[in-house]
């Protein structure tokens, strides 16, 4: 019988395959190229974000970031998850003692004792596979979670960089617009003079003054926008609010080399790519679990101690108990109940299936667009210097003029105002390029290095090797 249930259960032991309809083609669009062997992903994000400032605050990050600790607990949560899942193909024992006592009343009373001390063990044979497939997904499982901390790690390691850079570009604009606020505020007292010396009317006060205010006023905005990205940096290294050491956004390079690798390697790379995949394998395991309620269970109990009765009407000793007993269940009556679960389990792959292609075609579309917006930003990076360049020339030009009344003031504060414009662009442009190349860092899953320090037992045992090659450095 168990050849026939063991011949007719062939299914439930099948393991995960990846489905032939997982297709990376065309992943990043018409036009890019995608033929290189290596990635910027595999850069290790030291070797990537250079900044000392930057790289001091990620470590910060990864070290008292919430969610980082989160995931780190999902691990041991997991594991002890996969571990229990392994010892279910062991024998369970217990130890049962038990103890009565009998009390007859009549003409003679008599009272009796007896106890038995017991070990009973149980072992459920894996005829249908359910304990396998048990097992395979609590594995799925465990590895999942070691790909959530990854996930977490990357996004992590974007953010601070993010943020980093915004203050940069908010430093460099702030300090951009005090300049200019200083210099309009010269241009107010210069047109006051020049009315007062007929050279000017009121309007043009007033307008110089108006555009003056304007720009004192963006400067209360940029430094609550500062604020504002600190309080965000602090939420992500876990630590208060407070101003963070930084550098200058003028210094930063902008890597060029920026390889992208196949889109194949997506699916080995990014840990959410990954991890939607481990979610189809579970429900894979799920759907075989739903087909092995169909076949028969068999377990084997088993029960050895010593029994012994005591009174003063017993006379014999105590006598060793052994008992074996082997049972086989089988569905009769649930097979309705069955085959629901079973439809469920395999609506429940299917969807699994449909998410892990949109999570796919989501990693395509976010290399894409990163790959885009670096090409956007250093394509405008010349073009916006000649125009720098051009409305400085502007402005000593209309100085000259005016200088000669050729030209009214107002045409010098226009020109000014369209220099301070282009400079804050500039710094914006300059914020997407580095921006641009973060995302794609992140898009194609850089980061994602698998963390020094372990969980749980492995945690520990890590921690001593790094203790004994410490002492072995310093003899």
């Amino acid at each position: 019988m168990v050849v026939a249930v063991l011949s007719g259960s062939c299914s439930v032991y099948q393991k995960y395959s990846r489905p032939q309809s997982i297709s990376t083609e065309g992943l990043y669009g018409e036009g890019v190229p995608a033929a290189d062997t290596v990635t910027v992903a595999d850069v290790c994000w030291r070797d990537f974000f250079t900044d000392t400032h930057l790289q001091r605050l990620i470590e910060q990050g990864l070290a008292n970031n919430a969610d980082m600790q989160i995931a780190a607990q999902r691990i041991v949560e997991s594991e002890a998850a996969l571990r229990t899942a392994r010892l279910s193909f062991y024998p369970s024992f217990a130890f049962e003692p038990s103890f009565s006592t009998t009390n007859r009343f009549g003409k003679a009373s008599t009272s009796s004792h007896s106890y038995t001390i017991p070990v009973a063990a149980s072992w459920e044979i894996d005829v249908a596979g359910r304990l396998l497939n048990s097992k395979r997904k609590a594995e799925s499982v465990y590895e999942q979670s070691k790909l959530y901390r990854r996930s977490v790690q990357t996004n992590l390691i974007a953010s601070i960089a993010n943020c980093y850079y915004t203050l940069l570009m908010l430093d460099a604009q702030l300090h951009v617009s005090r300049t200019t606020a200083a210099s309009w505020k010269e241009n107010v007292r210069i047109m006051k003079a020049m009315k007062q010396a007929g050279m000017t009317n009121e309007a043009s006060v007033s307008q110089t003054e108006a555009n003056s205010c304007s720009i004192d006023a963006s400067l209360f905005d940029l430094e609550y926008d500062i604020i504002q990205v600190e309080n965000t940096l602090a939420l992500l290294l876990g630590t208060t609010p407070q101003h963070f050491e930084r550098g200058d956004i003028y210094n930063q390079s902008v890597r060029r080399d920026m390889m992208i690798g196949v889109p194949m390697q997506l699916l080995s790379r990014r840990p959410d790519v990954q991890s939607a995949e481990r979610a189809l394998e579970q429900a894979f395991y799920n759907t075989n679990l739903a087909r092995a309620a169909f076949y028969p269970s068999l377990s084997i109990g088993a029960d050895f101690g010593w029994t012994e009765q005591l009174g003063a009407m017993i006379s014999s000793p105590g006598a060793w108990l052994v008992s074996a007993v082997a049972k086989l269940a089988a569905p009769i009556f649930n097979a309705g109940r069955n085959r629901a679960n079973l439809k469920i389990a395999k609506a429940q792959q299917e969807e699994a299936l449909i998410a892990f292609r949109q999570t796919l075609l989501q990693a395509g579309s976010e290399v894409n667009d990163a790959l885009a917006q670096c090409r956007a930003a250093r394509n405008k990076t010349d073009i916006r210097q000649r125009q720098i360049a051009a409305l400085e020339s502007a402005v000593n030009s209309t100085r000259q003029l005016m200088s000669h009344s050729e030209s009214t003031y107002l045409e010098v504060l226009t020109a000014q105002q369209a220099l301070l414009s282009a400079q804050l662009s500039q710094i914006a442009d300059r914020f997407a390029a580095i921006q641009g190349s973060i995302n794609l860092y992140h898009a194609l899953g850089g980061g994602a290095e698998e963390p020094e320090v372990a969980s749980d037992e492995s945690g520990e045992e890590d921690a001593k090797g790094a203790k004994k090659a410490k002492r072995s450095r310093k003899k």
